[in-house]
């Protein structure tokens, strides 16, 4: 791996998220030797990944290069690699491009798609779980308008304008508020050989309501605004199967789409290695105490989304956003710091922010510890708040202008099939 050796404790971090990348700051330049690895060169903003699958956003807005991110740290190092197997009884962890000693490991891999076991739904919808995947789901709207163009049948039209996304939570109610608009601002200017009311978006939620996760408020608020947008919403719906074309559900509803979007749950994603007992098998996540070190190991952590750190407040483990693996990664780095010197670490408490969800032009929705609003407002503050917590100066430029210019042309600008999507 081509690893300086030297007399500093070396801390691996596998996961350049949110977590990791806190970690890696928060240690940078002291007295500790930092190698981060992650299988792709850049950090990913996932809360706008829906907007670059909606043609909202170019990806490298909201992509960040992890070496940029080090490069003023001097005792910080950056591998491409993907990390294979945890060897805990020889401190190394095994690699695609080698073996690499560490005195502390951090596993910051966070999560991947969870089909619930569906082989077919695996195999025939389209997950958003990460930048790649966006762009497909881009070329796929963007394919399905041209062929809807020149179907042959109204059977056929109707198969490429149908819009399933499954998972009411954040992810499912931005995308289809996202895919609203481009119905209603650019099918009607781009595609004037189409009719815009031919076009329907489902979105389909397993609970009673969507949103799950935040308030009733915020729910009821959400799915007027979606149903305002043309959306229709079915709740108490599941998919029980996706062939390609056909969906069937567990009501009566069967519908014919070429295009279903999985943003129905996720899984984490672990490493192999460690013992059975440090992770829970039904979440995937590993079992950590209240310094986020991993069961039965010292000198190895989890943080993030990958970590299950159980309390009263929260005794199903913190939720899986953003603001819990910045916290955790946050105070692991001064913890590991105070490790080194010999001092007692300090226990984490998570400090709920509050959660929010836009669902289009001037639509939002906020649940804050005490307040709880939606409209215009709520949507400033979430455009405010997502332009701040973006990585680097240049990345919240672009994403101002787009928005800025979107908002202004009632438009959304990025409309390329630059690769072509093929199921």
């Amino acid at each position: 791996m081509n690893i300086p050796e030297s007399n500093l404790p070396r801390v691996v971090i596998i996961g350049g998220g949110f977590a990791g990348i806190n970690l890696a700051k928060t240690l940078a330049n002291k007295n500790i030797q930092v190698v981060l690895i992650d299988k792709h060169n850049y950090h990913t903003f996932q809360p706008l990944l829906y907007q670059v699958s909606s043609s909202g956003l170019e990806p490298d807005s909201i992509a960040y290069p992890l070496r940029k991110i080090l490069k003023k740290h001097k005792t910080s190092y950056f591998r491409l690699a993907e990390v294979e197997e945890i060897l805990p009884e020889k401190n190394t962890i095994k690699t695609s491009i080698g073996e690499l000693r560490y005195d502390y490991l951090v596993i910051a891999t966070g999560t991947k798609t969870n089909y619930f076991g569906n082989k077919d739904i695996e195999s025939n919808s389209m997950p958003m779980k990460s930048v790649p995947q966006a762009l497909n789901i881009r070329s796929l709207i963007l394919q399905n308008f041209e062929k809807a163009a020149i179907a042959n049948s109204e059977a056929e039209r109707e198969a490429f304008l149908n819009f399933v996304i499954v998972g009411g939570g954040p992810t499912g109610v931005e995308l289809a508020g996202a895919i609203a608009e481009l119905k209603n601002n650019i099918l009607p200017r781009d595609y004037r050989d189409l009719n815009p009311s031919d076009m329907r978006i489902h979105l389909l939620e397993g609970a009673d309501r969507v949103l799950p996760p935040m308030s009733t408020h915020a729910s009821e608020k959400a799915e007027k605004f979606l149903k305002d947008l043309g959306v229709q919403v079915h709740c108490n719906t599941f998919v029980k199967n996706y062939n390609g074309l056909e969906v069937i559900t567990n009501s009566d509803l069967v519908m014919q789409s070429e295009t279903l979007i999985w943003a129905a749950g996720v899984t984490g994603a672990p490493v192999e290695g460690l013992k059975a007992n440090a992770l829970l098998e039904k979440a995937n996540r590993y079992k950590v105490n209240k310094y986020n070190q991993v069961e039965d190991y010292k000198n190895i952590f989890a943080v993030g989304d990958i970590a299950l750190m159980t309390s009263e407040d929260y005794p199903k483990g913190h939720p899986q956003v953003a603001q819990p693996a910045i916290q955790q990664g946050k105070l692991l780095g001064k913890n590991l710091l105070r490790l080194v010197a010999k001092k007692p670490m300090e226990s984490f408490i998570y400090f709920d922010k509050g959660s929010m969800a836009t669902i289009g032009r001037n639509k939002a929705v906020v649940d804050l510890k005490h307040y709880k609003f939606g409209g215009f407002f709520a949507w400033f503050i979430w455009m405010f708040v997502h332009l701040m917590s973006l990585v680097g100066f240049r990345n919240r430029v672009i994403v101002l202008f787009n928005w800025t210019y979107n908002y202004i042309n009632f438009d959304k600008a990025a409309r390329l099939i630059i690769r072509p999507f093929k199921k």
